[in-house]
């Protein structure tokens, strides 16, 4: 009979394989994927292994927008309510990058301390994943036009996340405000299904809604009606009320935006179903106190050394939708903007649908697109000052103005270059900046 130590000590050359390789890759900047490739490929079967450790189980947060942010929100909340929390920060969400990060977390046999996962997980392999990692609670957050080079069809995207949410085992948590998921076939899954989203008072005076897809497939173009567990009803600024299951919580977003107030509804949400009756109001709210903003989205840090100076807003975006809340998001024209997209981004096509009329001007373009970007404003009729495809050369630019009257420039980039600014402005891919 193996007891469980044997168990777990045969999990360490795996283990141990992958931990170097997390070393080495480190080392040289990147590669944070190819050590859960490897540990992989020599224990297939250690990642449900890792996974079934939770005692409160694992939770999977699924859309083309807002992932990393709900994942963190979520988190957060679950944080405050004194759990031990493991997830993948940096947007790791394939199976061997989720592997990757419960490598970084776990002991030589394969132990990780922490009561529960809450991991955002690419929707191309979220079913494959919840197969392997049993999620009890799966949350859609949306579906909207993004990476058709890859998925070609919106709806090909809402079916990869209704066939993962058949899997949940405690909660599905569906995005009322969408036209795919309102639909939702509730007969086809094992556990039950609430709602969230935003009243539709506060959707209406939003310049673009919410920039979900279209449903062109059922016939029903809108949304279904259905009740919201959690709902948004008051927005102003980065504070926002949502009243859930009929308590109504007053929370402060870590960045602004209507976007960021229905991911934060969604989170309250998943938090309710993972605490059951520990759920707490109280300690919900010191969490989204607490709470930084998520690597990258709407992150502030220093442009120069002086940490008391001027500084960065990092606005991370990824496609049209993205792109378009932000911009929304905006109050008023920036006093200093850069723009940046690379060649991670294969097609920009996409930016002559997203509104831009909130720009007067933008200062540098910069990235490997740097002249579609360019060419996109020009039509738009907006002032570009420069363009510079190198980011090295662009962010030298941008330290070389006068210092704005707020003490803050606006730096709209898509992942790459938002990691690579970071870096130029001294931050690693983990380390997280100030408010």
């Amino acid at each position: 009979m193996t007891d469980a130590k044997g168990s777990g000590l045969r999990y360490v050359p795996a283990v141990l394989a992958g931990k170097a390789a997390r070393f080495a890759t480190r080392l040289r900047g990147g590669g944070s994927a190819f050590p859960g490739y490897v540990a992989n490929r020599l224990a297939p079967s250690l990642l449900s292994t890792l996974a079934s450790q939770f005692p409160y189980g694992v939770v999977f947060v699924l859309g083309s927008n807002g992932k990393t942010t709900t994942t963190h929100m979520i988190s957060e909340v679950l944080r405050a309510h004194g759990l031990r929390v493991f997830t993948n920060p940096t947007g790791a969400n394939l199976p061997q990058g989720v592997t990757s990060a419960l490598l970084a977390e776990a002991t030589l046999t394969g132990k990780v301390r922490a009561d529960v996962a809450v991991l955002e997980v690419d929707e191309g392999f979220a079913a494959e994943l919840a197969d392997i990692l049993s999620p009890r609670v799966i949350v859609a957050l949306n579906v909207q036009v993004d990476q058709l080079y890859r998925f070609y069809e919106t709806e090909r995207v809402a079916d990869m996340m209704l066939d993962a949410a058949r899997r949940a085992s405690v909660r599905v948590v569906v995005n009322r405000d969408d036209p795919y998921l309102s639909k939702i076939d509730e007969e086809t899954l094992r556990a039950p299904v609430s709602f969230f989203g935003a009243s539709a008072e506060i959707v209406g005076a939003s310049a673009h809604g919410l920039a979900n897809a279209v449903d062109t497939r059922s016939g029903e173009t809108g949304v279904r009606e259905r009740v919201a567990e959690s709902e948004v009803v008051e927005v102003a600024g980065r504070r926002v009320e949502i009243v859930s299951a009929g308590e109504r919580l007053a929370v402060t977003l870590p960045a602004r935006g209507l976007h960021y107030a229905v991911d934060a509804a969604a989170a309250v949400s998943v938090a309710r179903h993972v605490m059951g009756e520990e759920f707490d109001a109280d300690a919900t709210g010191r969490g989204f106190a607490s709470m930084t903003p998520a690597y990258g989205r709407g992150e502030l840090v220093p442009l120069r050394k002086d940490p008391t100076g001027e500084q960065v807003e990092f606005v991370m975006f990824k496609n049209g939708p993205s792109l378009q809340l932000n911009v929304d998001a905006l109050e008023g024209a920036p006093e200093r903007l850069l723009m940046a997209i690379d060649e991670g981004t294969p097609d920009v096509s996409w930016l002559y649908d997203v509104d831009l009329s909130t720009f007067d001007h933008v200062d540098v373009v910069t990235g490997e697109k740097a002249h579609q970007i360019a060419t996109r404003l020009a039509y738009a009729g907006i002032r570009v000052d420069v363009v510079e495809p190198d980011m090295d050369k662009a962010v030298a630019i941008m330290r070389s103005f006068p210092q704005t009257r707020d003490a803050r420039q606006i730096w709209f980039v898509n992942y790459e270059l938002m990691m690579i600014g970071r870096r130029i402005l001294g931050y690693g891919d983990q380390e997280v900046a100030r408010r």
